[in-house]
Protein backbone atom coordinates (compact mmCIF):
# COMPACT_ATOMS: atom_id res chain seq x y z
CA UNK A 1 0.00 0.00 0.00
CA UNK A 2 2.88 1.99 0.98
CA UNK A 3 4.32 1.54 -2.70
CA UNK A 4 1.37 2.91 -4.24
CA UNK A 5 0.80 5.93 -1.86
CA UNK A 6 4.61 7.05 -4.09
CA UNK A 7 3.22 6.23 -7.30
CA UNK A 8 0.00 8.45 -6.60
CA UNK A 9 2.29 11.01 -5.29
CA UNK A 10 4.78 10.91 -8.39
CA UNK A 11 2.06 10.34 -10.72
CA UNK A 12 0.01 12.94 -10.22
CA UNK A 13 2.42 15.69 -9.23
CA UNK A 14 4.00 15.05 -12.25
CA UNK A 15 0.89 16.19 -14.36
CA UNK A 16 0.53 18.99 -11.98
CA UNK A 17 3.91 20.76 -12.70
CA UNK A 18 3.22 19.75 -16.37
CA UNK A 19 0.43 21.69 -16.56
CA UNK A 20 1.03 24.60 -14.57
CA UNK A 21 4.38 24.72 -17.15
CA UNK A 22 1.98 24.49 -20.26
CA UNK A 23 0.06 27.42 -18.60
CA UNK A 24 3.50 29.73 -17.93
CA UNK A 25 4.51 28.72 -21.42
CA UNK A 26 0.87 29.92 -22.91
CA UNK A 27 0.45 26.49 -24.91
CA UNK A 28 -2.50 27.11 -27.63
CA UNK A 29 -5.53 26.12 -26.59
CA UNK A 30 -5.77 22.82 -28.53
CA UNK A 31 -2.18 22.07 -27.75
CA UNK A 32 -3.06 22.51 -24.22
CA UNK A 33 -6.41 20.59 -24.19
CA UNK A 34 -4.76 17.68 -26.31
CA UNK A 35 -1.64 17.40 -23.92
CA UNK A 36 -3.66 17.57 -20.59
CA UNK A 37 -6.18 14.18 -22.01
CA UNK A 38 -3.38 12.66 -22.83
CA UNK A 39 -2.10 13.07 -19.29
CA UNK A 40 -5.62 12.38 -17.78
CA UNK A 41 -5.66 9.07 -20.20
CA UNK A 42 -2.14 8.07 -18.09
CA UNK A 43 -3.45 9.24 -14.80
CA UNK A 44 -6.92 6.99 -15.70
CA UNK A 45 -4.79 3.91 -16.44
CA UNK A 46 -2.74 4.05 -13.78
CA UNK A 47 -5.88 4.41 -11.34
CA UNK A 48 -7.88 1.57 -13.05
CA UNK A 49 -4.67 -0.99 -13.71
CA UNK A 50 -1.99 -0.05 -11.04
CA UNK A 51 -3.32 -1.53 -7.99
CA UNK A 52 -2.55 -4.88 -10.04
CA UNK A 53 1.18 -6.41 -9.23
CA UNK A 54 3.26 -7.30 -12.07
CA UNK A 55 1.82 -10.88 -11.82
CA UNK A 56 -1.38 -10.17 -13.35
CA UNK A 57 -0.24 -9.97 -16.81
CA UNK A 58 -3.42 -7.97 -18.68
CA UNK A 59 -3.19 -5.76 -16.52
CA UNK A 60 0.55 -5.46 -16.71
CA UNK A 61 0.09 -5.05 -20.50
CA UNK A 62 -2.60 -2.94 -20.13
CA UNK A 63 -1.16 0.00 -18.00
CA UNK A 64 2.20 0.22 -19.82
CA UNK A 65 0.23 0.31 -23.21
CA UNK A 66 -1.92 3.13 -21.96
CA UNK A 67 1.86 4.67 -20.24
CA UNK A 68 3.48 4.34 -23.94
CA UNK A 69 0.25 5.48 -26.19
CA UNK A 70 -0.07 9.06 -23.75
CA UNK A 71 3.52 9.62 -23.64
CA UNK A 72 4.00 10.15 -27.33
CA UNK A 73 0.30 11.50 -27.62
CA UNK A 74 1.01 13.95 -25.33
CA UNK A 75 4.34 14.82 -26.72
CA UNK A 76 2.94 15.15 -30.09
CA UNK A 77 0.86 18.04 -28.74
CA UNK A 78 3.36 19.39 -26.50
CA UNK A 79 6.87 19.06 -26.47
CA UNK A 80 7.24 19.76 -22.51
CA UNK A 81 5.56 16.47 -22.40
CA UNK A 82 8.59 14.58 -22.86
CA UNK A 83 9.57 15.42 -19.42
CA UNK A 84 7.14 12.90 -18.57
CA UNK A 85 9.38 9.87 -19.27
CA UNK A 86 10.78 10.87 -16.06
CA UNK A 87 7.77 8.52 -14.02
CA UNK A 88 7.23 6.61 -17.45
CA UNK A 89 10.28 4.89 -17.75
CA UNK A 90 10.02 3.40 -14.25
CA UNK A 91 6.60 2.22 -14.50
CA UNK A 92 7.51 0.26 -17.48
CA UNK A 93 10.31 -1.62 -15.50
CA UNK A 94 8.16 -2.03 -12.54
CA UNK A 95 4.98 -3.49 -13.80
CA UNK A 96 6.52 -4.96 -17.06
CA UNK A 97 8.44 -8.07 -15.34
CA UNK A 98 11.15 -9.57 -16.71
CA UNK A 99 14.33 -8.17 -18.19
CA UNK A 100 12.85 -9.42 -22.01
CA UNK A 101 10.01 -7.22 -21.79
CA UNK A 102 10.67 -4.18 -19.90
CA UNK A 103 13.63 -3.35 -22.54
CA UNK A 104 11.01 -3.64 -25.47
CA UNK A 105 8.65 -1.64 -23.46
CA UNK A 106 11.73 0.77 -23.14
CA UNK A 107 12.43 1.11 -26.43
CA UNK A 108 8.65 1.83 -27.38
CA UNK A 109 8.22 4.52 -25.08
CA UNK A 110 11.14 6.20 -26.56
CA UNK A 111 10.26 5.29 -30.17
CA UNK A 112 6.45 7.12 -28.93
CA UNK A 113 8.36 10.29 -27.29
CA UNK A 114 10.63 10.08 -30.66
CA UNK A 115 7.52 10.17 -33.11
CA UNK A 116 5.87 12.58 -30.97
CA UNK A 117 8.46 15.26 -31.19
CA UNK A 118 8.63 14.08 -35.38
CA UNK A 119 5.21 15.19 -35.04
CA UNK A 120 5.34 18.16 -33.27
CA UNK A 121 8.60 19.66 -35.14
CA UNK A 122 8.08 18.08 -38.48
CA UNK A 123 10.97 15.77 -39.97
CA UNK A 124 13.55 18.83 -40.58
CA UNK A 125 16.90 17.31 -40.35
CA UNK A 126 17.90 19.35 -37.13
CA UNK A 127 14.36 18.19 -35.53
CA UNK A 128 15.55 14.30 -36.33
CA UNK A 129 19.09 14.81 -35.31
CA UNK A 130 17.89 16.69 -32.22
CA UNK A 131 15.19 14.23 -31.65
CA UNK A 132 17.10 10.78 -31.89
CA UNK A 133 20.14 12.37 -29.84
CA UNK A 134 17.94 13.08 -27.18
CA UNK A 135 15.84 9.54 -27.00
CA UNK A 136 19.30 8.05 -27.80
CA UNK A 137 20.49 9.76 -24.63
CA UNK A 138 17.20 9.03 -22.78
CA UNK A 139 17.34 4.98 -23.64
CA UNK A 140 20.95 4.63 -22.56
CA UNK A 141 19.93 6.41 -18.90
CA UNK A 142 16.60 4.24 -19.12
CA UNK A 143 18.53 0.51 -19.95
CA UNK A 144 21.03 1.87 -16.87
CA UNK A 145 18.63 2.47 -14.72
CA UNK A 146 16.49 -0.27 -15.48
CA UNK A 147 18.97 -2.65 -15.00
CA UNK A 148 19.73 -1.63 -11.77
CA UNK A 149 16.24 -1.19 -10.44
CA UNK A 150 15.68 -5.14 -11.81
CA UNK A 151 18.27 -6.09 -9.83
CA UNK A 152 17.27 -4.11 -7.07
CA UNK A 153 13.72 -5.73 -7.64
CA UNK A 154 14.85 -9.20 -7.74
CA UNK A 155 17.22 -8.78 -4.82
CA UNK A 156 13.82 -7.67 -2.98
CA UNK A 157 12.03 -11.05 -4.16
CA UNK A 158 15.17 -13.10 -3.22
CA UNK A 159 15.02 -11.36 0.42
CA UNK A 160 11.12 -12.06 0.44
CA UNK A 161 12.25 -15.41 -0.58
CA UNK A 162 14.36 -16.20 2.50
CA UNK A 163 12.21 -14.18 4.77
CA UNK A 164 9.64 -16.42 3.89
CA UNK A 165 11.49 -19.77 4.34
CA UNK A 166 12.62 -18.47 7.89
CA UNK A 167 8.82 -18.17 8.55
CA UNK A 168 8.38 -21.20 7.60
CA UNK A 169 11.56 -23.22 9.45
CA UNK A 170 10.78 -21.32 12.70
CA UNK A 171 6.83 -22.85 12.39
CA UNK A 172 8.68 -25.87 11.43
CA UNK A 173 10.86 -25.50 14.79
CA UNK A 174 8.23 -24.40 17.03
CA UNK A 175 6.03 -27.62 16.04
CA UNK A 176 9.37 -29.82 16.64
CA UNK A 177 9.70 -27.79 19.76
CA UNK A 178 6.14 -28.47 20.93
CA UNK A 179 6.28 -32.24 19.73
CA UNK A 180 9.47 -32.64 22.17
CA UNK A 181 7.97 -30.65 25.02
CA UNK A 182 4.84 -32.74 24.80
CA UNK A 183 7.30 -36.22 24.86
CA UNK A 184 9.51 -35.25 27.48
CA UNK A 185 6.23 -34.28 29.50
CA UNK A 186 4.62 -37.61 28.54
CA UNK A 187 7.67 -39.48 30.05
CA UNK A 188 7.80 -37.34 32.78
CA UNK A 189 3.89 -38.17 33.06
CA UNK A 190 5.24 -42.02 32.91
CA UNK A 191 8.04 -41.94 35.68
CA UNK A 192 5.19 -39.94 38.20
CA UNK A 193 2.66 -42.17 37.82
CA UNK A 194 4.96 -45.31 37.83
CA UNK A 195 6.97 -44.19 40.49
CA UNK A 196 3.16 -43.18 42.59
CA UNK A 197 -0.08 -44.05 41.72
CA UNK A 198 1.18 -47.46 40.02
CA UNK A 199 2.68 -48.62 43.32
CA UNK A 200 0.33 -47.00 45.39
CA UNK A 201 -2.45 -49.56 43.49
CA UNK A 202 -0.19 -52.51 43.55
CA UNK A 203 -0.21 -52.26 47.27
CA UNK A 204 -3.76 -51.61 47.42
CA UNK A 205 -4.10 -55.15 45.49
CA UNK A 206 -1.76 -56.69 48.06
CA UNK A 207 -3.28 -55.33 50.87
CA UNK A 208 -6.89 -56.50 49.55
CA UNK A 209 -5.76 -60.49 49.19
CA UNK A 210 -3.88 -60.00 52.64
CA UNK A 211 -7.03 -58.93 54.14
CA UNK A 212 -9.43 -61.72 52.31
CA UNK A 213 -7.12 -64.31 53.65
CA UNK A 214 -7.39 -62.83 57.52
CA UNK A 215 -10.77 -62.32 56.59
CA UNK A 216 -11.15 -66.79 55.48
CA UNK A 217 -9.41 -67.33 58.03
CA UNK A 218 -11.83 -65.46 60.53
CA UNK A 219 -9.20 -63.41 62.23
CA UNK A 220 -11.36 -60.24 62.17
CA UNK A 221 -9.40 -57.90 63.82
CA UNK A 222 -6.57 -58.51 61.27
CA UNK A 223 -9.05 -58.17 58.87
CA UNK A 224 -9.66 -54.79 60.26
CA UNK A 225 -6.29 -53.46 60.52
CA UNK A 226 -5.65 -54.70 56.75
CA UNK A 227 -8.74 -52.59 55.67
CA UNK A 228 -8.00 -49.70 57.73
CA UNK A 229 -4.67 -49.78 55.40
CA UNK A 230 -6.49 -50.20 52.58
CA UNK A 231 -8.08 -46.97 53.27
CA UNK A 232 -4.86 -45.18 53.75
CA UNK A 233 -3.52 -46.42 50.39
CA UNK A 234 -6.39 -45.42 48.24
CA UNK A 235 -6.53 -41.89 50.14
CA UNK A 236 -2.50 -41.40 48.83
CA UNK A 237 -3.27 -42.67 45.89
CA UNK A 238 -6.43 -40.25 45.27
CA UNK A 239 -3.99 -37.25 46.78
CA UNK A 240 -1.20 -38.00 44.25
CA UNK A 241 -3.54 -38.07 41.70
CA UNK A 242 -5.22 -35.20 41.92
CA UNK A 243 -1.72 -33.52 42.41
CA UNK A 244 -0.78 -34.64 38.75
CA UNK A 245 -4.20 -33.33 37.53
CA UNK A 246 -4.42 -30.22 39.19
CA UNK A 247 -0.67 -29.20 38.30
CA UNK A 248 1.57 -31.87 37.29
CA UNK A 249 3.43 -31.25 40.20
CA UNK A 250 5.81 -33.97 42.04
CA UNK A 251 4.24 -34.74 45.13
CA UNK A 252 5.86 -37.04 48.54
CA UNK A 253 8.19 -34.61 49.95
CA UNK A 254 5.85 -34.26 52.89
CA UNK A 255 6.52 -30.56 54.16
CA UNK A 256 9.75 -30.09 52.16
CA UNK A 257 10.87 -32.71 54.95
CA UNK A 258 12.81 -36.05 53.06
CA UNK A 259 13.52 -37.83 56.28
CA UNK A 260 10.50 -37.61 57.28
CA UNK A 261 8.96 -38.63 54.45
CA UNK A 262 11.57 -41.50 54.04
CA UNK A 263 10.48 -42.44 57.70
CA UNK A 264 6.39 -42.40 56.99
CA UNK A 265 7.14 -43.79 53.37
CA UNK A 266 9.02 -46.85 55.65
CA UNK A 267 6.28 -47.30 58.46
CA UNK A 268 3.78 -47.32 55.78
CA UNK A 269 5.63 -50.43 53.77
CA UNK A 270 6.16 -52.12 56.94
CA UNK A 271 2.85 -51.74 58.07
CA UNK A 272 1.53 -53.62 54.88
CA UNK A 273 4.05 -56.18 54.71
CA UNK A 274 5.55 -56.92 57.88
CA UNK A 275 9.16 -56.20 56.51
CA UNK A 276 10.79 -54.60 58.93
CA UNK A 277 12.45 -51.34 57.42
CA UNK A 278 14.90 -49.41 59.48
CA UNK A 279 15.67 -45.51 58.39
CA UNK A 280 19.35 -43.92 58.92
CA UNK A 281 18.65 -40.08 57.61
CA UNK A 282 19.60 -36.74 58.28
CA UNK A 283 18.00 -33.77 55.84
CA UNK A 284 20.11 -32.40 53.26
CA UNK A 285 18.80 -28.72 53.71
CA UNK A 286 20.61 -27.76 50.80
CA UNK A 287 19.29 -30.28 48.26
CA UNK A 288 17.03 -28.78 46.09
CA UNK A 289 13.13 -29.93 46.98
CA UNK A 290 12.92 -32.02 42.64
CA UNK A 291 16.10 -33.48 43.62
CA UNK A 292 14.50 -34.60 46.81
CA UNK A 293 10.94 -36.26 45.42
CA UNK A 294 14.00 -37.99 42.86
CA UNK A 295 15.15 -39.68 45.96
CA UNK A 296 11.82 -40.50 47.78
CA UNK A 297 10.47 -42.53 44.19
CA UNK A 298 14.02 -43.95 44.16
CA UNK A 299 12.82 -45.13 47.64
CA UNK A 300 9.56 -46.28 46.35
CA UNK A 301 10.37 -48.14 43.44
CA UNK A 302 13.03 -49.94 46.02
CA UNK A 303 10.68 -50.53 48.18
CA UNK A 304 8.14 -52.30 45.74
CA UNK A 305 10.35 -54.13 44.26
CA UNK A 306 11.50 -56.12 47.41
CA UNK A 307 7.86 -56.14 48.10
CA UNK A 308 7.41 -58.02 44.99
CA UNK A 309 10.92 -59.67 44.30
CA UNK A 310 13.07 -60.41 47.41
CA UNK A 311 10.67 -62.62 50.09
CA UNK A 312 12.73 -60.70 52.39
CA UNK A 313 12.53 -60.40 56.18
CA UNK A 314 14.06 -56.75 57.15
CA UNK A 315 15.26 -53.74 54.93
CA UNK A 316 16.96 -50.17 55.35
CA UNK A 317 17.06 -47.02 54.28
CA UNK A 318 20.05 -44.95 54.64
CA UNK A 319 20.40 -41.12 53.42
CA UNK A 320 24.42 -40.61 53.84
CA UNK A 321 26.03 -36.97 52.77
CA UNK A 322 29.48 -37.06 51.65
CA UNK A 323 32.28 -35.15 49.62
CA UNK A 324 29.51 -32.77 48.08
CA UNK A 325 27.08 -35.96 47.13
CA UNK A 326 23.86 -37.16 48.87
CA UNK A 327 23.68 -40.98 48.55
CA UNK A 328 20.72 -43.32 49.56
CA UNK A 329 21.10 -46.86 50.20
CA UNK A 330 18.43 -49.17 50.10
CA UNK A 331 18.97 -52.98 51.49
CA UNK A 332 17.16 -56.01 51.86
CA UNK A 333 18.08 -59.33 53.12
CA UNK A 334 16.04 -61.09 50.06
CA UNK A 335 16.74 -63.40 47.44
CA UNK A 336 18.52 -61.15 45.46
CA UNK A 337 19.13 -61.05 41.63
CA UNK A 338 22.17 -61.44 38.84
CA UNK A 339 22.05 -57.71 38.05
CA UNK A 340 24.18 -58.90 34.55
CA UNK A 341 20.71 -60.14 33.25
CA UNK A 342 18.96 -57.55 31.41
CA UNK A 343 16.16 -56.46 33.16
CA UNK A 344 12.79 -56.30 30.99
CA UNK A 345 10.71 -54.43 33.71
CA UNK A 346 10.54 -50.18 33.63
CA UNK A 347 11.65 -49.74 37.28
CA UNK A 348 15.86 -49.36 37.55
CA UNK A 349 15.78 -48.37 33.82
CA UNK A 350 12.62 -45.52 34.92
CA UNK A 351 15.22 -44.87 38.33
CA UNK A 352 18.60 -44.76 35.88
CA UNK A 353 16.70 -41.95 34.03
CA UNK A 354 15.07 -39.86 36.63
CA UNK A 355 18.52 -39.86 38.21
CA UNK A 356 19.98 -38.68 35.25
CA UNK A 357 17.64 -35.35 35.05
CA UNK A 358 19.70 -34.10 38.50
CA UNK A 359 22.89 -35.43 37.00
CA UNK A 360 22.79 -38.88 39.85
CA UNK A 361 23.54 -42.09 38.81
CA UNK A 362 22.48 -45.82 40.59
CA UNK A 363 24.45 -48.44 41.26
CA UNK A 364 23.11 -52.00 41.76
CA UNK A 365 25.16 -54.50 44.05
CA UNK A 366 23.10 -58.03 44.23
CA UNK A 367 23.50 -61.33 43.60
CA UNK A 368 21.32 -64.99 43.58
CA UNK A 369 20.96 -65.12 48.08
CA UNK A 370 22.42 -62.48 49.28
CA UNK A 371 20.10 -59.42 48.99
CA UNK A 372 20.38 -56.53 46.97
CA UNK A 373 21.62 -52.78 47.60
CA UNK A 374 20.47 -49.85 45.52
CA UNK A 375 22.81 -46.77 45.70
CA UNK A 376 21.41 -43.70 44.06
CA UNK A 377 23.37 -40.90 43.87
CA UNK A 378 23.34 -36.84 43.45
CA UNK A 379 25.03 -33.92 43.61
CA UNK A 380 24.07 -31.76 46.66
CA UNK A 381 23.81 -28.73 43.72
CA UNK A 382 21.17 -30.80 42.26
CA UNK A 383 18.25 -29.48 40.11
CA UNK A 384 15.90 -30.95 38.00
CA UNK A 385 16.70 -30.67 34.06
CA UNK A 386 13.87 -31.16 32.66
Amino acid sequence: MRKLLWWHVAIVGTIVVLTMLMVIERAPTARFVGAVCAMLVLLAGWLVFGRYTRDDRRASFALTSIVIVSAGVGVAFFPTIAIIQTIAFPLVWFYCGGLRKSVIATALLVAAVAAGFLIDGGLGQANVEQTAITESISFGLSLALGLWFNRVYDMVDERQALIDQLETTREQVAALSQDAGAAIERERLAREIHDTIAQDLTGLVLTAQRGLRELQAGDTAAAEKQLTILEENARNALTETRALVASGAAVGVDGGSLATSLRRLAERFERETGIAVTVTADDPAELDRDAQVVLLRCAQEALANIRKHSTADAAGLSLVARDGQISLHITDDGAGFDPSIPSTGFGLTGLRERLALVRGTLDVVAGPGSGTTLIATLPRSAELTA
